[in-house]
């Protein structure tokens, strides 16, 4: 019952911060830690990860198949080729490039070296102060039918930031679009659209490591993490939207500031091992 009720509690953390920007590596690093539990696992964050992704897949199900589909169709009928869903494909194809090619390249230093709790701890504290100033001084008058190339390299740029615990892949993609002009609701759409191959992605790069990973938990706790990481994240993601549209990221970036400094402050008084 113990692992059970430890694999709620995770799984729940990783459906609530996987699409916040407030990182959800950093909470399966610090938490876990704080809790006393250690680490849970590669193959266990890997399984419950697939929980996450699925709710993005099932959430944009419609967005994925109409751009999928006019992408498509662009390759051998020139008249879809200048529609917006076609050149949103695109647009997510070359915005995944960068965190691809850092992450393979990186592999080895973000696994080890970037997991540092003191890296994490100011990670969180910046990248909380960069999204509160691109909100507040964004301009909100672009949607995504004005997104550029331009802006989907800069958003793909920004995003392979959060190879580094702690920076949120969706908090630097939307803070990113903040700064090129981008509405809340625009840039968040987008964030969650661009982060589908990146989470697909090392999702399915990961499973390969499942059955031979190092996981304290087994198979049964694993599983109910995974269903409750994706009940939770896809009720996340539809919250998220939603409050977008009408209120400011400022709770997120206060929320992250705290959790930051508290990292840094248990660290230096021993509480916490980085």
């Amino acid at each position: 019952m113990t692992d059970l009720l430890k694999a709620v509690v995770l799984g729940i953390i990783q459906g609530l911060t996987e699409f916040l920007p407030i990182s959800s590596s950093a909470h399966l690093r610090i938490f876990p830690e704080l809790f006393g539990w250690g680490d849970p696992g590669a193959a266990f964050t890997a399984v419950i990860q697939i929980g996450t992704e699925l709710a993005v897949l099932i959430y944009f199900r419609k967005d994925i198949w109409r751009i999928g589909t006019a992408w498509v169709r662009s390759l051998f009928q020139p008249e879809y080729r200048g529609t917006i869903d076609s050149r949103m494909g695109w647009y997510i194809i070359v915005g995944s490039l960068p965190i691809v090619v850092l992450g393979v390249l990186l592999k080895d230093l973000i696994e080890r070296d970037f997991r540092n709790l003191w890296i994490i701890g100011t990670t969180l504290i910046v990248m909380g102060v960069v999204l509160g100033i691109a909100d507040r001084l964004g301009r909100t008058d672009r949607t995504l039918g004005k997104l550029t190339m331009k802006d989907a390299v800069l958003m793909g740029l920004a995003q392979a930031l959060a190879l580094i615990p702690g920076v949120s892949r969706s908090g630097a993609t939307i803070s990113m679009g903040r700064f090129l002009g981008f509405d809340r609701e625009a840039a968040t759409r987008f964030a969650f659209l661009l982060a589908i191959p990146a989470v697909v992605g090392a999702g399915l790069f990961e499973l390969k490591e499942i059955p031979n990973g190092h996981n304290d938990f087994g198979w049964g706790p694993t599983l109910v993490a995974t269903v409750v990481s994706f009940l939770v994240g896809y009720a996340a993601i539809a919250w998220l939207l939603r409050y977008v549209s009408t209120r400011s990221y400022t709770p997120f970036v206060i929320y992250r500031i705290v959790l930051g400094a508290g990292t840094l402050i248990l660290l230096g008084a021993g509480v916490l091992s980085a």
